[in-house]
C-alpha cells in the first residue's frame, strides 16, 4: 500500500516468539479488534462520543470529543488504525499453518515412501487444499467488477448554501459540521453488468459507492456515475437485470447491452428512454474513475436538530474534470489492458496524486416539491441545475490503495439503508426496494449476517447490541443478558434519545390505500430525454448516434429496432430518430412522434464539454523515441510536463536504453524506455509527443507501430505534438486538414502542435493547453486508417 505519509505509519510487527504481543491490546481492553474485554465483570458501555450512557466520561475522555472504538479522536487516520489491528505481514516470519504451527516443508505432500500414496494424516495438505477450494465467495449479481481506495471527507468551513446561514440549519449529520474533521471513507468504483472477469472499458453505468466511517456509525452513499436509473420501481429490477445480462441459452454477450433481450425490454419500457440517452453518451465510457461524476441517484431527506426536513440530491464533482474515452478506443483497450481503469486509479494514487471530488447538494424545500413538471420521487428524472443549482458541502480525497484486494475491495459491503442521524429516505419506490435488496444480497455473498464485522465494513463507532451468534461471529460479547427488556444487565445497552445521538426517522405523515399502481406524475418519459439531447454538443450528439448504431446493429429482430426508433427515439427528437434509423436498416420516420415534447430547453451542466478544467494533472503522456533522439528535448519535455502534474513515459520499439544526442548526463544522454510498442499503444495515453533527433525520427519513420501510434491518437481526437525533426513523422502521416510547422514556425491546429523554431518554451505552453482540452472534436479522422 502506498500512502502520502507511510513514514509516519507504525505497524505492529508479528510476535515471533509465539507469546501474546501486548502492544496490540488497546486501552479499552480490545485485542486485535475483537471487541471483547479482559475483565470478567460487566461495565457500563460508552457511547460514540466517549461517554457512558449515564453521561459520565469513559476511557479518559471528557465526553466532549468524538472517539472511535479505540477511544481515539476520529480523524482521517482512524480507519487505518483500526485496520492495523488485523493486518499481517510475512516479512521476516516463518511459514505457519492457519493455527500457528510452523511448517517445515510445503512443496510435497506426506507419502508412504517417495512414490507411495498420500497419507490422510497430512494436516498441512488438507488445510492448504481446503482453504484453496473455498477461497472464492459468490460475486455480486451486479457491480461484480470494481476497485477501491481509502481516503477522507472534509466539509468546507463556510459553504455557500444560499438560504441557510449554517450547515446545521440544513442537517445535523456529523460529517458536515466541523471543517477541521476529516471523516475516513472507502470508495468502490465498478461496472454494473459484467462479471468479475470482464473488462473495465465496456459501455456501462459505473457504480460510485462511498462508505463514510462517522462517529455516529457508517453512512453508505451508494450511487452511480449517472444521476438517474433505468426503471422507476424496484419490482422491475430483476427483469431489467435478466434482460441485460448474457442471454440464458448461450451465456453471451458478456458485459454488454448490445443484444436482443435488453433492447426488447427497453423498447417496451418508455420510462427507460432518459437513461438510454445517458448510456449511449460518453458518460458510459469514462476516461478514468477520477474523471467521472457521481450521484446519489435518488432524492433523500436532510433533517436538522429540530426535526425539520428538506429534499436533497447528492452530487460528486471530480477535480480533474468529467472526461470520456471513444468507442473504438475502449474496444482496443479491452484487449491491450482490460484492467485499464483499475490500474489507473492505483497508479495515480501511488504516484503521489490524490483524486478529489467535491460533494454538493441540490436542496428543495418540502413545500416546493410540487413546483416541478416531474416528480422528485421518480428515479428516472434529474433536477436540472438550471432550476436548482448544486450547493457545495465539502471535498473527498482518495490517498491510499488497499493492502489486499480481496479483504478490502471484494469484501466491502454497501447498503443504502446504512444512514446516520440527519440523513433519511424518501418514498422513491426504487430506493425503497434497494433498502431490502442490498441487505439480502450481502447475506448471499457472505453466508452470514455478520458481514458487518469484517474489518473493512466494521464501523469506527462502538457497537453494542444483542446480536450474539451466527456464522463467523468475531466479537466476544460479555454479559448474560442479550435481550430487551432486561433487569439482569440493568437495561444495557439502553436506547439512545435523539439528544444522545439516537436515530429517529423523519415523522412523515402517510395516508393512503394499499394499491399496486404508479402515480400519474411518473408518466412523463420524454421531456428530460429531450433536455439531455438538446444539452449535448454536436460531437456528443454524434457519439450518441454512433453508439445507437452499434448497440441496435447487434439486435437481430427488426421489430425491436423499429420500436426503439418509432416508439422511443422519435418521441425524443425527430432528427435523432432519423439519424439512428439510417444506420440500422430501419425506414426513417417521416414525422415526429406524437409524444415528442416541443421544448428546446437545455442544461449546460449536462454536457461534458463544459466540465473540462484547465489542468493536465495526472494526464498520461507518451514520448516516442529511438536511438539518436534529442536528449535535451526529451529532458525538457519530461520536466515541464511533470512540473504541471502530468505522468510522462518513454515509449520505444523495444525496452532498454536509447542513445540520446545532446544529453549532458554521465551516461552520455542515454534514455531508458518505459514501455515498448508490443505492450502499449496510444489508447493507454492521453497525448503523444514526438521529439527531434535525426536518428530517432529516421527510425520512427520506418516503424509501422510508431506511425500507428500517432495515427490512432489522431483518430481518437487526442493531443499530438512534435518538436524539431519530429514534425517529419507527422508530415509523413498526411493527417487530414492539419497544418504542420515549416522552418521557424510554431503551429497549433486541431490539437496538433508542431514546432520547428527555437521557441521551445512557447511550444510546451501550447502542448499543455492542448492536453488540458482533453479531446479535439473538430477533427475529421474518418480518413485515417488506424
Amino acid at each position: 500500500m502506498t500512502t502520502d505519509n507511510d513514514d509516519e505509519r507504525e505497524r505492529t510487527e508479528p510476535d515471533r516468539t509465539g507469546t501474546e504481543d501486548e502492544s496490540t491490546i488497546e486501552a479499552d481492553g480490545r485485542s486485535d479488534g475483537a471487541g471483547g474485554t479482559d475483565e470478567t465483570t460487566e461495565t457500563e458501555p460508552a457511547d460514540s462520543r466517549g461517554t457512558r450512557a449515564d453521561g459520565s466520561g469513559s476511557d479518559g475522555n471528557s465526553g466532549t470529543g468524538t472517539s472511535d472504538d479505540h477511544g481515539d479522536e476520529i480523524d482521517d487516520e482512524s480507519k487505518r488504525r483500526q485496520l492495523d489491528d488485523v493486518r499481517e505481514s510475512p516479512d521476516g516470519e516463518f511459514l505457519t499453518s492457519d493455527h500457528g504451527v510452523r511448517i517445515s516443508e510445503t512443496d510435497n505432500s506426506l507419502k508412504a515412501g517417495q512414490r507411495g500414496p498420500t497419507i490422510m494424516e497430512d494436516f498441512h495438505f488438507r488445510e492448504k487444499m481446503t482453504q484453496f477450494d473455498h477461497e472464492s465467495i459468490p460475486e455480486r449479481v451486479v457491480h461484480a467488477r470494481g476497485t477501491g481506495a481509502h481516503g477522507y471527507f472534509q466539509p468546507y468551513e463556510d459553504p455557500d448554501l444560499e438560504g441557510y446561514d449554517d450547515v446545521s440549519e440544513l442537517t445535523k449529520a456529523t460529517p458536515f459540521q466541523d471543517p477541521e474533521q476529516k471523516t475516513p471513507v472507502f470508495v468502490r468504483f465498478s461496472t454494473v453488468v459484467g462479471s468479475r472477469g470482464s473488462a473495465d472499458t465496456v459501455r456501462d453505468v459505473r457504480g460510485f459507492a462511498t462508505k463514510f466511517y462517522t462517529e455516529d456509525g457508517n453512512w453508505d452513499l451508494v450511487g452511480n456515475n449517472i444521476p438517474i436509473f433505468f426503471i422507476q420501481d424496484a419490482m422491475e429490477f430483476p427483469d431489467l437485470v435478466h434482460a441485460i445480462k448474457p442471454e440464458p441459452d448461450d451465456g453471451i454477450p458478456q458485459a454488454s447491452a448490445a443484444h436482443d433481450t435488453f433492447w426488447d425490454f427497453a423498447s417496451l419500457k418508455p420510462e427507460i428512454t432518459h437513461m438510454i440517452m445517458w448510456i449511449l453518451s460518453g458518460r458510459a465510457l469514462p476516461r478514468a474513475y477520477r474523471m467521472m461524476q457521481g450521484f446519489g441517484v435518488h432524492t433523500f431527506r436532510l433533517v436538522d436538530e429540530e426535526g425539520d426536513s428538506r429534499f436533497v440530491k447528492f452530487h460528486w464533482t471530480p477535480k480533474y474534470g468529467t472526461n470520456q474515452l471513444v468507442w473504438d478506443e475502449t474496444q482496443k483497450i479491452a484487449g491491450k489492458n482490460p484492467d485499464f481503469n483499475r490500474q489507473d486509479l492505483y497508479d495515480v494514487i501511488e504516484a503521489g496524486h490524490e483524486p478529489e471530488w467535491e460533494l454538493g447538494v441540490q436542496i428543495v424545500e418540502t413545500d416546493d416539491a410540487d413546483r416541478f413538471e416531474f416528480d422528485l420521487l421518480d428515479p428516472t428524472k434529474i433536477i436540472p441545475e438550471t432550476e436548482v443549482p448544486v450547493q457545495p458541502l465539502g471535498r473527498m480525497v482518495l490517498n491510499e490503495t488497499p493492502d489486499n484486494f480481496f479483504a478490502e475491495t471484494e469484501q466491502v459491503a454497501f447498503h443504502p439503508g446504512n444512514v446516520i442521524p440527519g440523513i433519511d429516505f424518501t418514498n422513491d419506490p426504487l430506493l425503497q426496494g434497494r433498502l431490502f435488496s442490498y441487505q439480502d444480497t450481502q447475506l448471499n455473498r457472505f453466508n452470514s449476517a455478520n458481514w458487518d464485522e469484517i474489518p473493512i465494513n466494521r464501523p469506527l463507532a462502538p457497537r453494542h447490541n444483542n446480536q450474539r451468534a451466527g456464522f463467523m461471529r468475531q466479537e466476544i460479547n460479555a454479559g448474560t443478558a442479550s435481550y430487551k427488556p432486561n433487569s439482569i444487565g440493568d437495561e444495557y445497552p439502553e436506547e439512545a434519545s435523539a439528544e444522545d445521538g439516537g436515530y429517529e426517522h423523519y415523522a412523515e405523515k402517510i395516508d393512503g390505500r394499499k394499491i399496486r399502481d404508479r402515480s400519474e406524475s411518473f408518466e412523463t418519459h420524454f421531456d428530460q430525454a429531450r433536455l439531455f439531447w438538446n444539452s449535448m454538443s454536436e460531437p456528443e450528439q454524434q457519439n450518441i448516434v454512433d453508439a445507437a448504431h452499434f448497440e441496435l446493429g447487434k439486435v437481430d429482430r427488426m421489430e425491436i429496432r423499429e420500436r426503439m426508433v418509432y416508439d422511443l427515439f422519435n418521441n425524443v427528437d425527430h432528427d435523432f430518430a432519423v439519424r439512428v434509423a439510417e444506420g440500422i436498416g430501419v425506414e426513417p420516420p417521416e414525422s415526429p412522434g406524437e409524444e415528442m415534447p416541443t421544448h428546446d430547453d437545455a442544461d449546460p451542466s449536462l454536457s461534458m464539454a463544459n466540465r473540462t478544467p484547465e489542468t493536465i494533472e495526472t494526464r498520461k503522456i507518451a514520448v516516442l523515441v529511438d536511438d539518436g533522439v534529442d536528449g535535451d528535448q526529451v529532458s525538457e519535455i519530461r520536466s515541464t510536463l511533470e512540473d504541471e502534474g502530468a505522468r510522462v513515459e518513454i515509449v520505444s520499439e523495444t525496452l532498454g536504453e536509447k542513445d540520446g544526442t545532446g544529453g549532458d548526463d554521465a551516461e552520455g544522454g542515454e534514455i531508458e524506455a518505459d514501455k515498448s510498442h508490443v505492450t502499449t499503444g496510444s489508447i493507454l495515453f492521453d497525448a503523444v509527443v514526438v521529439p527531434g533527433g535525426e536518428g530517432s525520427v529516421d527510425a520512427l519513420l520506418e516503424q509501422g507501430d510508431a506511425k500507428q501510434f500517432v495515427s490512432e491518437a489522431f483518430k481518437h481526437y487526442k493531443p499530438i505534438a512534435a518538436l524539431g525533426r519530429g514534425t517529419e513523422l507527422l508530415s509523413a502521416l498526411d493527417l487530414p486538414d492539419v497544418e504542420t510547422a515549416a522552418d521557424g514556425e510554431l503551429v497549433t491546429d486541431s490539437g496538433v502542435v508542431t514546432c520547428r523554431s527555437e521557441e521551445t518554451s512557447a511550444f510546451l505552453e501550447a502542448v499543455i493547453d492542448s492536453i488540458a482540452a482533453h479531446r479535439h472534436w473538430d477533427r475529421e479522422p474518418s480518413e485515417v486508417s488506424a
